[in-house]
């Protein structure tokens, strides 16, 4: 997908303010043109007080899956509770192991 293009998502109003700011964020994650760094962690820092106040289900799923970067946001702000829970699980598992041996290798 090229950072022209526009997902169009049917959501409840509730979530019209995630779906905003997460085609926002999309869009400066694919956007060939640097980002001020105030733009980027300001849009994160919305987005992430959106999603902690936003309604769990089938909605957001369709909205975190029509945008990755979302997604991985939401899975970042919910890894304590739910670990890799939007990653297909045989790379969440990897990623698991991957992190183990460096934590080995480091220990040495």
């Amino acid at each position: 997908m090229n950072a022209r293009a526009v997902k169009s998502v049917s959501v409840p109003a509730s979530l019209t303010v995630v779906t905003t700011l997460a085609q926002l964020l999309q869009r400066l994650e694919l956007s060939p043109v640097p980002t001020a760094a105030d733009q980027y962690r300001s849009v994160v820092r919305c987005l992430t007080q959106a999603l902690r106040e936003a309604p769990s289900g089938e909605a957001l799923d369709v909205v975190l899956s029509a945008f990755p970067a979302a997604a991985e946001l939401y899975e970042n702000l919910n890894y304590e509770h739910a670990g890799l829970c939007r990653s297909p699980l045989e790379a969440s598992l990897n990623a698991e192991l991957a992190a183990r041996q460096a934590l080995t290798r480091v220990a040495r």
